[in-house]
């Protein structure tokens, strides 16, 4: 097999740089932690649904080596309600496997600021002769789950204010721990005490972490004080 690198293919050159940088670097570090997970496959303990937004990216967040999370990520990262038939259901098959093969011991729901899935939601309904907003109608039909959440804050105003939608996409993240309960190998196990929810909410310009609080139904900060010290330390 020929060595390939960025200048011999139209493959994205930054992708092929940033694996070169990973191989002489992380990886270095990581070999061995690979080589296991190679041989024995992978075990997390945290299953997390997050957004597919480019912005964020839980590994990162979460500082997560290889083989600690199992992430599945889509559009405004939602959960649908557990509905056995004969379309397509990609998040609820990985959360199947997550749970029933993999035995995840917590799943996180991770929402985030500038949700651009959770604001066509609010825009669609504050103007709904707006056209699809895809030819096939996917991302409509599926930003339809935010639905509930919508519903419980009351009438969409117009124009859609910011807070409005970090609003709706905290409502949101309640709402798809909700639908996890639907799935029956999800219930079972929480009420065994073999398998905890959580929500989390990322803020994609400052950083801070927001994580649910069921005994408030708010959310909390997170190393608030660490995060604040961060902010205030200067970077060149």
């Amino acid at each position: 097999m020929n060595d390939i690198r960025a200048r011999d293919l139209p493959f994205p050159a930054h992708l092929i740089e940033g694996y070169e940088s990973f191989v002489t670097g992380r990886f270095g570090g990581e070999q061995q932690r690979y080589r296991e997970l190679a041989e024995s496959g992978q075990k997390p303990r945290v299953m997390l649904i997050g957004c597919c937004d480019s912005r964020v990216a839980p590994e990162a967040i979460f500082d997560a080596g290889p083989g600690e999370i199992f992430v599945v990520r889509n559009v405004a990262n939602l959960v649908p309600p557990y509905a056995p038939d004969d379309h397509y259901h990609g998040t609820s098959a990985a959360l199947e496997f997550g749970v029933i093969g993999l035995r995840v011991e917590h799943i996180v729901v991770m929402g985030h600021a500038q949700c651009g899935g959770v604001r066509a939601y609010a825009e669609l309904e504050a103007n709904p002769d707006q056209p699809p907003l895809s030819p096939g109608d996917f991302i409509g039909a599926w930003i339809k789950l935010i639905g509930p959440s919508a519903e419980r804050l009351g009438p969409v105003p117009n124009p859609v204010p910011a807070d409005y939608v970090e609003r709706l996409a905290l409502e949101s993240i309640k709402q798809s721990i909700a639908n996890l309960r639907t799935f029956p190998c999800v219930r079972t196990l929480e009420e065994r005490g073999k398998l905890q929810l959580h929500g989390a909410y990322f803020g994609v310009m400052d950083g801070r972490l927001l994580v649910y609080d069921p005994s408030t139904d708010g959310f909390a900060r997170v190393a608030g004080d660490l995060h604040a010290a961060a902010l205030a330390t200067p970077r060149f």
